[in-house]
């Protein structure tokens, strides 16, 4: 505990807000999957339109998101798994008008057992949980 105090202590206002925003957003994400079937959540996950910001602006909001996400989902003390991530990342890069698709797809693990996995994509930007993708059979995509 002590050692995560002195890393906040490190950061400037801004990441610290974003290390706020990716926590509460991470518990929100936890609570909704457990509380409400996969269709209400898919349905949260809406079409955010382009704000016009140029590429590299929305590269660095991206990078932002993944950086905040992705570092408190190692932290937490609660399930936040490729799901919880790519729902989270997807609502914050949404308040930033960052666009943004979450995919859905299943494999074969080595048991022949039916797996799961979530990632999310900006464009053609990878945004979290794209580094095995091309392992899944995409099933789903939302927004479509």
């Amino acid at each position: 505990m002590m050692r995560i105090l002195q890393r906040l202590g490190a950061m400037s206002s801004a990441e610290r807000g974003l290390v706020v925003e990716a926590t509460f957003a991470l518990a929100l994400a936890s609570f909704a999957i457990a509380l409400f079937p996969f269709r209400r959540i898919a349905a949260s996950a809406r079409r955010v339109p382009d704000s016009g910001i140029g590429e590299e602006e929305r590269r660095r909001r991206v990078a932002q998101v993944r950086w905040a996400v992705a570092a408190c989902a190692r932290q937490v003390p609660w399930r936040a798994k490729c799901f919880e991530q790519g729902l989270a990342a997807q609502w914050m890069l949404g308040r930033r008008r960052v666009p943004s698709s979450l995919h859905y797809g299943v494999a074969k693990d080595g048991d022949e057992e039916l797996v799961a996995h979530v990632w999310l994509r900006s464009g053609q930007l990878d945004v979290l949980g794209c580094e095995n993708r091309s392992d899944f059979t995409e099933l789903a995509r939302f927004p479509s």
